[in-house]
């Protein structure tokens, strides 16, 4: 008999969501940084252990959607819940109780969801009486069927998490293969990788600004017969002085972005990786709808 679980991971942004999705998958599949809203569209993990198949979905943080881009990420959580076997909702034990998450909440009670209170980062708190004091914030506000402090960073306590999602598989054949890490079209994540490079070496700014694009993908060989990977990848910034600063002095930043990616990618390809980039200025792209739907940004309907 095969089983399988849908589950959403939801939370604010910087939570760990993404971290925690890597860790339960056993390899990388949705790409980390420091900044907000990193992830902007929902993503398919995919954990087949035995007879059972779990799914868990990685959704951009919950936040005030101030463009187009942004409303398409908060409907992409929104939508991400539905027919979901159970939620996760990954909350930073630093932080307070924020509205966005009592408004997440709501939607869980208009679900009847059952959901399972992750408390990350417990690594941090020192005084263990401010996470009793998060613990009953939360448990105040929702009857969530496990509440479990954990460290993603550190390995405290996730060990807990796929016996606690497990009590909600369901029997049903597997909707995916069974050695499937991810769902995601190549390409977008191929792009997602160079995405993640930018967050990590430009500045508050220009980051959320960005979006990368795999125009060209060929396996091919080398004068002496070895096989390499030709890739063309646009970075698409909203402003001329962005695509400067991208660039760099003598294309130094856009050199470093590339020999950052181009690790990853070798990793990935198994091989070596010609890499060529170019940045183009589209302007105010984030609120184009046309725009955001062509690089597969727009939510699920």
């Amino acid at each position: 008999m095969t089983k399988s679980a849908f589950i959403a991971i939801t939370g604010r942004p910087n939570a760990g969501k993404s971290s925690l999705m890597n860790l339960l998958i056993g390899e990388k599949v949705a790409i980390v940084s420091e900044k907000p809203q990193t992830t902007r569209t929902r993503i398919n993990g995919i954990l087949t252990e035995g007879d059972t198949q779990y799914v868990f979905i990685d959704t951009p943080g919950i936040h005030r959607p101030r463009t187009r881009l942004s409303e398409e990420m908060v409907k992409s959580v929104k939508n991400s819940m539905e027919d979901v076997d159970v939620a996760i909702l990954m909350t930073d034990a630093t932080k307070k109780l924020s509205n966005t998450e009592k408004e997440l909440i709501e939607s869980f009670k208009s679900r009847k969801l059952s959901v399972i209170l992750l408390i990350n980062k417990v690594d941090l708190v020192r005084d263990k009486s401010e996470l009793l004091s998060v613990i009953d914030g939360f448990s105040k506000l929702y009857d969530f069927s496990e509440v479990i402090p954990i460290s993603v960073k550190n390995r405290i306590n996730t060990e807990l998490i796929l016996p606690a999602v497990d009590k909600f598989s369901k029997e049903s054949p597997h909707f995916f293969p069974d050695d499937l890490p991810t769902d995601q079209p190549e390409k977008i994540w191929l792009a997602e990788i160079v995405r993640e490079k930018i967050l990590r070496t430009m500045w508050e700014e220009i980051p959320h600004g960005v979006a990368v694009q795999i125009e060209s993908l060929d396996e091919t060989k080398t004068n002496k017969g070895e096989d390499i990977v030709d890739l063309g990848v646009v970075i698409i910034c909203e402003k001329a002085s962005h695509k400067g600063m991208l660039i760099g002095k003598q294309g130094a930043m856009l050199k470093k972005i590339g020999s950052i990616a181009r690790v990853d990618l070798e990793e990935y390809f198994e091989r070596k990786v010609n890499m060529k980039l170019w940045v183009k200025v589209k302007d105010d792209w984030r609120n184009k709808e046309a725009f955001i739907l062509e690089m597969g940004l727009g939510a699920d309907d």
